[in-house]
């Protein structure tokens, strides 16, 4: 997949929302591990996606319902409470005390993929 992605530089596109780039087909949300098609609303929405759009490989499965499970657990109400740091990114899953499984077989973008 590494092949038909171009990953873009964080740093560069610190200032620029991907949402907001039309030359940004496909985003990456670390915190649920999710790939999708932004939907361009002004917002933060997307499609989520199961398949690489250029070569077709299965895509990591998404972790959306294991977070809110794991914000059950912690008794916190994701709409209200203070969510701890590390629930607003990858570190979660990846962390010490990960959920035996977790650990990852496919390409890791920093945070944005636009085709090559």
């Amino acid at each position: 997949m590494r092949a038909q992605l171009e990953l873009s530089d964080p740093a560069s596109s610190a200032d620029e929302d991907p949402w907001d780039d039309p030359d940004v087909v496909v985003v990456y949300t670390s915190k649920f591990d999710e790939y999708g098609l932004p939907i361009r609303d002004g917002g933060t929405s997307m499609v989520v996606i199961g398949f690489c759009p250029w070569c077709g490989q299965r895509l990591p499965q998404s972790r959306r319902d294991a977070w809110f499970d794991e914000m059950d657990r912690l008794g916190l109400d994701p709409w209200e409470d203070e969510i701890p740091e590390q629930y607003h990114s990858d570190a979660w899953w990846r962390g010490e005390g990960a959920a035996e499984g977790s650990a990852r077989e496919h390409v890791e973008p920093e945070r944005v993929i636009s085709p090559a």
